[in-house]
């Protein structure tokens, strides 16, 4: 349980830097971008959405099968 909170809170924290830096405007004088800034943002949202299931399922919400 500890670890999947901490894991949640370091996705949301990446998420939140990611959207951030992806979100600045594009400065021709600094050169490209060599990092994805929204691809990284897309997959910590990603992630936190897994692991708020998995906190979920830790906690006992009812797992319903199709």
């Amino acid at each position: 349980m500890t670890l999947t909170l901490a894991l949640t809170g370091a996705a949301i924290a990446l998420a939140i830097f990611a959207g951030w830096r992806g979100a600045r405007p594009w400065d021709p004088r600094g050169g490209v971008r060599m990092m994805p800034w929204r691809l990284i943002m897309l997959l910590a949202g990603a992630g936190v959405f897994i692991l708020v299931i998995h906190l979920g399922t830790l906690l006992g919400a009812p797992q319903r099968p199709y």
